[in-house]
């Protein structure tokens, strides 16, 4: 509600719902923008995209450029794990410091493969965890296998 409008808005799920309202509490994000992210990102995709850093995924949405993108993800990367549409808790939270550097330098290896972060993270965040403590020539070597097929 606004001095000016009554506006309503509709959601097919609960989980759009609650991820327009987060997204709107980003300075920058109103209504519009919110509507127009969900409306080319599912909560999942968003949560991988948030949790991932990958900017170039928002700015697909009308209204979204670079540093509005950057704005969200810098934002919401903190409160993305209590989110729905995943719930994939964040490499560095679950095998410590040291992954999350081999997790960074493995997605920048990877994009610069030409593979996009939304696709590469969920592989590597999976690579992590079942090869605790892999060198990164071979979690790279393990997640160009997987993204191969």
């Amino acid at each position: 509600m606004r001095e000016d409008a009554i506006q309503l808005f509709g959601f097919l799920t609960g989980d759009e719902q609650e991820w327009f309202r987060l997204l709107t509490t980003v300075q920058g994000v109103g209504a519009k923008v919110a509507l127009a992210i969900l409306s080319v990102a599912t909560p999942g995709d968003l949560v991988l995209s948030i949790s991932a850093g990958d900017k170039a995924a928002l700015t697909r949405a009308a209204g979204v450029g670079a540093r509005l993108a950057e704005r969200i993800v810098t934002e919401l990367k903190g409160k993305v794990g209590k989110m729905p549409g995943g719930g994939a808790a964040p490499i560095g939270k679950v095998a410590g410091v040291a992954a999350a550097s081999i997790e960074n330098d493995a997605l920048q290896a990877l994009a610069g493969l030409g593979f996009r972060r939304v696709e590469a993270w969920p592989v590597l965040s999976r690579i992590l965890v079942e090869h605790e403590g892999a060198p990164l020539d071979k979690i790279i070597r393990l997640a160009l296998k997987d993204l191969a097929r």
